[in-house]
């Protein structure tokens, strides 16, 4: 999930060569009417259902209605995208979600769509990027936090919030990108006051305040270039839905073998 530009598809890519890498069984699932490339072709894609194009073309919607139409269309067609999904249970799947943050936020579309998947006990982990370039305009950065927070709200679901595009964002002491990892009230206080109108202080003052006290915010930094960046990510997520741990312990066939051999002697 995360606003248009974020990464979302960079990271789906990443994470899919990286599983398949480590002997993973992994799918994508499109859910973006909008997308046209893929680096790997979706198992599972919404555009055999319905796509943005379409839309847009018979009805005309502009882009952001049409993409809520779509979305509503796949709830009214649930039974669809169940069929296609119990297909792939027990196999690991990475969901490519709309870039319309209004879906995470303001609708109860993704919500509704979280409890079908959970229907069908799946377990979900929402992964929510804001890009890293957001850290060099601090209102923007906390216009993230607060997105990243209402969708953590609206889903209730767990959630991990990623920092992406780290390789592209330009160096920075580790001690001052930690104000950002976990983020602190005191940066929207000290840099966007001295730049806003006093009357506007008060409201900035709230905002931090509510980021202060709810304090559900964190992000991990991702580099695409970075394997343990990578991996990192991917434990973190595998372990908010407890991946592999209903699966059974397998021996390696070598070490069977040789038991086999000892046995017959």
């Amino acid at each position: 999930m995360g606003p248009a530009g974020s990464g979302k598809s960079t990271y789906c890519t990443t994470i899919m060569t990286h599983c398949q890498n480590i002997g993973r069984p992994v799918h994508l699932v499109n859910l973006d009417p909008a997308a046209e490339k893929f680096e790997y072709e979706p198992s599972i894609d919404i555009k055999d259902l319905i796509s943005l194009e379409d839309v847009m073309e018979e009805l005309n919607y502009g882009p952001n209605g049409g993409l809520i139409y779509c979305m509503e269309f796949l709830m009214n067609n649930l039974d669809w995208f169940e069929d296609e999904v119990g297909a792939y249970t027990d196999d690991y799947l990475i969901i490519d979600c709309p870039g319309q943050i209004e879906l995470y936020t303001h609708f109860d579309i993704m919500k509704r769509l979280v409890e079908a998947l959970g229907r069908l006990n799946i377990a979900i982990c929402g992964v929510y990027l804001l890009e890293s370039q957001f850290v060099e305009d601090k209102s923007k950065f906390f216009a993230g936090v607060m997105s990243a927070m209402s969708a953590m709200v609206n889903l209730e679901i767990p959630h991990i919030n990623v920092l992406s595009k780290m390789d592209l964002l330009p160096k920075m002491k580790a001690t001052e990108l930690e104000r950002y990892y976990n983020p602190d009230p005191l940066l929207l206080l000290e840099d966007v006051n001295a730049k806003t109108s006093p009357k506007y202080h008060q409201l900035n003052s709230a905002i931090a305040g509510l980021v202060d006290e709810f304090n559900m915010v964190a992000f991990l930094p991702l580099n695409v270039t970075d394997e343990d960046s990578i991996t990192a990510i991917l434990s973190h997520v595998d372990n908010a839905i407890q991946f592999g741990e209903d699966q059974e312990p397998k021996e390696p066939e070598e070490e069977m073998e040789g038991e086999e051999d000892d046995e017959d002697y």
